[in-house]
């Protein structure tokens, strides 16, 4: 397996602490961002190596980071060569141009670069290897209908299979929030590449997702764990709180 990290953003909802410095090499509790997401990743006994996709403004400090980070799986930064938020390649489209570059014969596990989990990420690909050759999303149930109309909402049947995805709906179907963190399967990668050739969005990967539901079959995974999805200065100031929080603990 090979892990795709999303980092291609420019995180302006967190400037100015981004000026000069991606989002996810900010730190919370002690630790940046990345490296407990990359921590994470590590644990996962199948993963070969992981890629770390950017553009031109950050690449070097992704690239000195992972000169440095000294983890057992290789890191690799990518440079998908945009410099600002309107040239950007979007999500989906960055994943591509990984996918194009490497040429991976294995299973890719996908993430945002911005979000951390208390889940052990192995549970999820045990979980998502058992829906091959169908891809998998992490879901977390937010159990309020206002807050669940900020999310992508998934509807799933009794076998996990996601049933709709809404984005932002004004009258959700469940409270089950999609998060940035997706297991695709060898299998089904093909299929990143006949999305692309569509005239669909190219941003968020949940476009993806809900295409990959709607055309194929899409399996969802019910975290019953923390989730931060860290995108402004509140977020990143609460989840540095509570991972503070939860290391003077132990």
């Amino acid at each position: 397996m090979i892990t795709i990290i999303l980092a291609a953003g420019y995180g302006t909802r967190l400037y100015p602490l981004t000026l000069n410095k991606p989002k996810a090499l900010l730190e919370v509790g002690k630790k940046t961002i990345l490296d407990r997401l990359v921590e994470n990743i590590t644990r996962i006994g199948s993963c070969g190596k992981i890629y770390i996709v950017t553009n031109e403004k950050f690449h070097r400090n992704f690239g000195d980071w992972a000169g440095n980070a000294g983890y057992p799986v290789p890191i690799e930064a990518v440079n998908d060569g945009t410099l600002s938020n309107e040239t950007r390649l979007g999500a989906i489209g960055d994943i591509n141009f990984v996918l194009e570059k490497v040429k991976p014969s294995e299973d890719l596990l996908i993430t945002g670069s911005d979000n951390l989990f208390d889940l052990e990420l192995e549970d999820f690909v045990k979980f998502a290897s058992l829906k091959r050759p169908h891809p998998s999303i992490v879901l977390v149930d937010v159990k309020d209908t206002e807050l669940a109309k900020k999310y992508g909402i998934c509807s799933l049947d009794g076998e996990s299979r996601v049933l709709s995805f809404e984005e932002k709906p004004e009258v959700p179907g469940s409270t089950l929030a999609a998060t940035a963190l997706y297991f695709v399967p060898k299998e089904s990668i093909n299929g990143i590449y006949e999305y692309v050739k569509t005239d669909l969005p190219k941003d968020a990967p949940g476009n993806l997702m809900k295409w990959f539901a709607r055309e194929y079959a899409l399996y969802g995974f019910v975290m019953d764990k923390e989730w931060y999805d860290i995108g402004d200065k509140e977020s990143l100031r609460k989840a540095d709180e509570e991972f503070t929080g939860k290391e003077k603990g132990k």
